[in-house]
């Protein structure tokens, strides 16, 4: 019976030791310049390192080596370590790798060489790694990949060559790594005449692919063909000038592209044409894209982000954003906008924010936002807006919206001058009663009838002044007499005259066919319509004639003007207080005299 209880102790304690060996292990045989975990990852850190160490626990599986002094990784370098799976040697000036560096071990599924100092690798020196799914070498020198670098790496899953010189690639350098879902090629010096038109084209797995930062100025046609599973495509801050029709083939996943940084002018018309799953576009910061076609986002049916911001862009086609139903932001800020179509958010019944700051936008119609009854963010503000009649309808629609408009305070008018930093909130319709006579306006020279018209005549001395003012004229048809009451407009002419006038007469002639009782049609005398209140002083009627009074509005004269009255009142009141002074003078050297006198007779 002890014996039982004997060999079940031993057994026990047998298990107790075998249960703690792991963390013993570890914590005996780390290096001093390491960390190491329990689980079996080892991160080492310090100059003083100059090769792998040779102790590690024996279950480690990730060693990471950052910010060592090791040059050179050697045929024996990774020798005796069966299970490590991951290892990492970045920042650390690594320059040369041995030939059979890596037939040690065999069994790494991840090789990270980041940020070292690798201008060139030995032929088919990863092949050995048949089991490799990760292979980093961005942040290196290397200037050119040879066709047999990647030989034998068929379950490669992720290739990072950013960071590098290259300047060429090979046309078949990717055909073994079918497998490939994940391609970063940015921040090397690419150009077009060494990016072979199908050197993508085995890559039918590929789900990221980024060449931004590279110097493409063009593409080859169907550069981007035959890879019907790419989630995200990266061409930004390429110098490029323009793509090819055929670029793009099947794209059903693709669901982020980022073309940016560019030269390009405008892009084609069935660019996106094959991106039917595609939900954020970014097509901004191209400073010289001007023109966009009006079919470009025709197949975007789940298009939830687009920018525009930042691009060259004087205006947009009424239907070019029709087809973007499931649109939720939308950024055309910082373009050179003038105006926008009635219709063109009609469709965006989702859009949730619209960014239209820093444009080119005098007005937008009242109802141009009657669509986007769920939105929440409308910005407006740097726009050069003009507060005359046509703002009318839209003052209104921000006045009743001014939740949506989040930058309403600086949303101001530009012009006419008598309303400048008024906000276009602060405009109240009674403010615009005088447009509604607008509505009756057409230019007098285009009155004409197929029978005997009689046409008044008009005189005008306006020098200084833009002003609409109503007319009546008389035609006379088959011996009818018929009144037509219309606009006409004196355009602005620099004056000839001195600068400053107290008044000036602008007299308009009426025809004398006017009826013999002088009668002038109500509109004219009643009402005057104005595009610029401040200039108008006074009109009235007499003896036929009508007389406006004006003053000049020109803003240096009227600056000049005040100016001058100011020095004038200045001067008066310092003219005032020397005369005062030299009164008191007077009258204290007056009673000096005095009593000198008396002092002289005593």
């Amino acid at each position: 019976m002890g014996g039982h209880f004997g060999q079940a102790g031993s057994t026990l304690w047998l298990m107790l030791v075998y249960l703690t060996l792991p963390h013993l292990t570890c914590t005996d045989v780390c290096p001093s310049s390491c960390r190491c975990n329990s689980d079996g990852a080892v991160k080492c850190v310090g100059f003083t390192i100059t090769d792998i160490p040779k102790h590690l626990p024996l279950h480690t599986y990730l060693l990471q080596l950052n910010g060592t002094n090791m040059n050179i990784i050697n045929d024996q370098s990774l020798a005796n370590k069966t299970l490590l799976l991951r290892f990492s040697l970045s920042h650390s000036h690594l320059h040369t790798i041995h030939p059979q560096a890596f037939q040690v071990a065999p069994q790494l599924k991840s090789l990270k060489l980041s940020s070292n100092d690798l201008s060139t690798l030995p032929a088919r020196v990863l092949s050995p790694l048949t089991s490799l799914e990760q292979l980093h070498l961005d942040g290196n020198q290397l200037e050119t990949i040879k066709p047999d670098m990647f030989e034998g790496l068929d379950g490669l899953l992720e290739l990072d060559l950013s960071r590098n010189k290259l300047t060429s690639l090979a046309s078949d350098v990717f055909d073994g790594l079918t497998n490939l879902t994940f391609l970063n090629l940015g921040r090397n010096s690419i150009k077009i005449a060494s990016l072979p038109p199908k050197v993508f084209w085995s890559l039918r797995n590929l789900k990221i692919l980024t060449l931004s930062f590279n110097r493409l100025q063009a593409v080859p046609e169907r550069s981007f063909y035959n890879m019907p599973k790419l989630s995200q495509l990266t061409i930004y801050n390429n110098p490029l000038l323009s793509l090819p029709d055929q670029l793009m083939g099947y794209m059903p996943e693709m669901k982020i592209f980022y073309l940016f940084g560019t030269n390009l002018t405008t892009v084609p018309g069935n660019l996106f044409a094959n991106m039917s799953g595609l939900l954020s576009l970014n097509l901004h910061l191209n400073d010289k894209l001007r023109e966009l076609p009006s079919d470009l986002f025709c197949c975007l049916p789940n298009l939830k982000n687009l920018s525009l911001r930042a691009n060259d862009l004087h205006y947009l086609h009424p239907q070019l954003l029709s087809s973007l139903t499931t649109l939720k932001i939308l950024l055309l800020n910082n373009n050179k906008l003038k105006s926008l179509a009635e219709n063109i958010f009609q469709s965006l019944r989702q859009l949730l924010t619209i960014n239209l700051k820093n444009n080119h936008l005098q007005t937008l119609p009242g109802d141009i936002f009657l669509s986007n009854t769920v939105l929440r963010e409308l910005t407006l503000s740097d726009n050069p807006w003009d507060c005359t009649c046509s703002i009318r309808g839209f003052a209104r629609w921000i006045r009743q919206n001014e939740h949506v408009v989040t930058d309403k305070d600086d949303v101001m008018c530009h012009s006419p001058s008598y309303q400048i930093l008024r906000t276009i909130g602060s405009l109240d319709d009674e403010e615009f009663n005088f447009c509604e006579l607008q509505s009756y306006s057409q230019p007098l020279h285009t009155i004409s009838t197929s029978v005997q018209t009689t046409v008044v005549p008009t005189t005008s001395t306006l020098p200084m002044t833009t002003s609409t003012l109503p007319m009546t004229t008389h035609t006379t048809t088959q011996g009818a007499t018929q009144e037509v009451t219309v606009l006409t407009t004196t355009q602005p002419t620099k004056s000839t005259t001195s600068d400053f006038t107290t008044s000036q007469a602008a007299t308009t002639a009426l025809s004398s066919e006017t009826p013999s009782n002088g009668h002038i049609s109500p509109p004219f005398y009643d009402l005057l319509v104005v595009e610029q209140g401040p200039e108008f002083v006074h009109h009235s009627l007499h003896r036929g004639w009508v007389y406006v009074w004006l003053l000049p509005s020109n803003t240096t004269l009227a600056g000049f003007l005040m100016f001058c009255h100011i020095l004038l009142v200045a001067t008066g009141l310092l003219l005032i207080l020397v005369a005062m002074y030299g009164m008191y003078r007077l009258n204290k050297t007056m009673d000096e005299l005095k009593v000198d006198s008396k002092n002289t007779l005593g």
